[in-house]
Order: C-alpha cells, then sequence, then structure tokens
C-alpha cells in the first residue's frame, strides 16, 4: 500500500449538502484523524442524472461549483499534504476538470463498470482506480476490469460493498471477498455502509481487514445530528479519529508476516510454558537413565523437548542430578 498497510478512505460523499465551508470541516476532521485519502464526489448534474429521477432535485439543490471543488481541492493540499484526494466520478464530462485538479486516483461506480466512456477516459489517466462493485456480475466486473487495462496498467482495487444506507449486517456477506479476490487475483477494499450509531459501523470494516480487504471507505461528515445528505452510515469527527486509531491498531497486529526468531517476549513464554525432559528422582553419577527416571514437566529452565526423550533414556550421566533437575546435555556421556 501507498503509506499504511491498511488504507483508510474518507468518504465526503454528499455530506456537505452544497456548502464549500461544511466539505472544507469534513478535510479537516479527515485530516486530523489521519485518513490516508479524502474522497470527493464530483460530477456535473447535467450528465449524471436525467430531470425524472426521484433524487434529480435534491442533487441540483448540493451541486457544488467547479470553482468550489478547485478551492476545497486547494485547501486539502494545502492543510493536509500528506492525505490523498481521490475523486468519484459518475461521468465522463467531469473527468477532464478532476484530472486538472491533480488528485491521486479515482473511484468508479459500479453503475459504470459497463459505461465505456467513464472507464476508458479514466484509464487514460494513468492514476489508481477503484472499482466498486456492489451488485454487479462476474461478467460486468470483469468486463470494468479490461475496458481498464486496455487503456492503463494503473493499479486497480475492486471495493466490495453492499448498497443500502444503511446495510443490515445480515446483507453484507463479508465470505464474498475472498472469492472474488481469488476469481479477479486484485487488490479489494471495503466500503462500509453500516449504521453510523450502531458499533457494526467500527466492527464490521475490522472484520474486513481480517478477510484480507487492505482498503477501507469510511463515510465522514461534520455533524451527524444534523441528518443531511449521506449522513446515515458517515462518523463523525472524534469517531472518524478513533475509527483510524483502530485500523492502525490491526495493522500493528497483522505483523510483517515472515517466519523469523523468536522476539524476547516469546522466549520469555517459551521458558514458562515449555516442557522439557526433568528427571523423576535423584539420579546418581555414573547411573543409566531409564524411561521411569524422567517426567515431562513445566521447570525453569528449557533443556530437551519431550519428543526428544530418546536422546536421554539409556544414556549414563557423569553427575548427580537431583529430581525435578532439568536434565542437560552436558550432564550426559
Amino acid at each position: 500500500m501507498e503509506k499504511n498497510d491498511i488504507y483508510v478512505i474518507a468518504e465526503m460523499a454528499c455530506s456537505h449538502d452544497g456548502n464549500p465551508d461544511w466539505a472544507r470541516k469534513i478535510i479537516d476532521g479527515a485530516g486530523l484523524a489521519g485518513a490516508d485519502a479524502i474522497q470527493l464526489q464530483i460530477w456535473s448534474l447535467e450528465y449524471m442524472m436525467a430531470p425524472s429521477h426521484p433524487k434529480y432535485d435534491l442533487c441540483k439543490k448540493i451541486e457544488l461549483s467547479r470553482e468550489d471543488w478547485a478551492s476545497i481541492v486547494e485547501y486539502s493540499r494545502k492543510r493536509y499534504p500528506k492525505m490523498d484526494i481521490y475523486s468519484f466520478v459518475y461521468e465522463h464530462k467531469s473527468i477532464d476538470f478532476v484530472k486538472s485538479l491533480g488528485i491521486d486516483g479515482y473511484k468508479l461506480s459500479s453503475s459504470d463498470l459497463s459505461n465505456p466512456l467513464v472507464l476508458e477516459r479514466v484509464a487514460a489517466t494513468g492514476k489508481k482506480v477503484n472499482l466498486s462493485i456492489g451488485a454487479s456480475t462476474m461478467d460486468e466486473i470483469a468486463s470494468g476490469i479490461q475496458r481498464v487495462r486496455q487503456g492503463s496498467d494503473a493499479e486497480i482495487t475492486l471495493m466490495y460493498g453492499y448498497q443500502s444506507f444503511p446495510t443490515l449486517i445480515k446483507d453484507i456477506n463479508l465470505r464474498q471477498i475472498g472469492k472474488i479476490k481469488e476469481i479477479f487475483n486484485l487488490p479489494m477494499g471495503y466500503q462500509d455502509h453500516c449504521d453510523a450509531d450502531h458499533p457494526s459501523s467500527f466492527w464490521i470494516p475490522a472484520l474486513a481487514v481480517g478477510m484480507g480487504v487492505n482498503v477501507i471507505e469510511k463515510h465522514i461528515t461534520h455533524d451527524r445530528s444534523l441528518k443531511g445528505v449521506d449522513y446515515e452510515s458517515a462518523l463523525n469527527p472524534d469517531e472518524f479519529k478513533n475509527f483510524v486509531c483502530m485500523m492502525r491498531e490491526l495493522e500493528s497486529a497483522h505483523g510483517e508476516g515472515e517466519l523469523k526468531e523468536f522476539s524476547p517476549e516469546e522466549i520469555k513464554y517459551r521458558e514458562f510454558q515449555k516442557k522439557s525432559v526433568v528427571a523423576s528422582r535423584d539420579i546418581k553419577a555414573g547411573e543409566t537413565i531409564k524411561k521411569e527416571d524422567v517426567s515431562f514437566l513445566r521447570a525453569s529452565e528449557l533443556g530437551f523437548a519431550p519428543d526428544q526423550v530418546a536422546e536421554v533414556v539409556d544414556r549414563a550421566v557423569i553427575c548427580d542430578i537431583k529430581a525435578f533437575q532439568v536434565i542437560r546435555k552436558e550432564y550426559l556421556t
């Protein structure tokens, strides 16, 4: 991953409610929380939605101008230069504008997996692409990947997530993640839409990480109590900070994944926990050890492991060994 093993994307969505100042507050929440990226949904309504759509009037009300977006991106760059900026694009006409903002990556809706205008233009940027695959067939996913691959060798991450707000836990079906990863051999991300007022909004993403996901997209807002647009799954800034802290703790638990020498704590545990071959009675120098003369016990030090008892039995000892004393190699002839 670019910065952290678990790449956390703060999804602003439309929780700015058409107010650029609120958009900047949300960026502050993401930046101060330590998110790896802020994700902005940049679109021109005339190219995205027909006037007959039930959400058209709402989207018209909250649509931000390109001047607003340019100012918002500049704000994020200056205040939080280490935080990447992703853009969620919904139509091809805005992609050249988004590209001019110098963003770091794109998110595409599952509705555009079959849209060559969006796929090809995003691929041509050469930037990283997160493909949403919710409610999509394997053929649709494969077609979307192929379209991107035809125009770019950019990194592709498949973003799994149930698209309802908020998502019911029983509908999430995280086991699909492993199967989809196996089919396409691509990195997997999880876009969470659990109820932000429920603890599952923390532990479902944590479970997804345990199932092989290394990109987590989480909604963020400035104040969920206002119940504005896209509030259902969005964490408040203080909650988002706790969420990122949880992800960093999960990261530390991942470790390096390589077999290595025992740490000092592991050595201490072995000395405390592992059993050794010890004398079951006092054994005098010159005696030969028989099977009945040894036991397998935890002791104050490590010696022969129980499965090495054959190296001890029928060997003479060169010194006295007290009962319950670990039998060392140097005690044997």
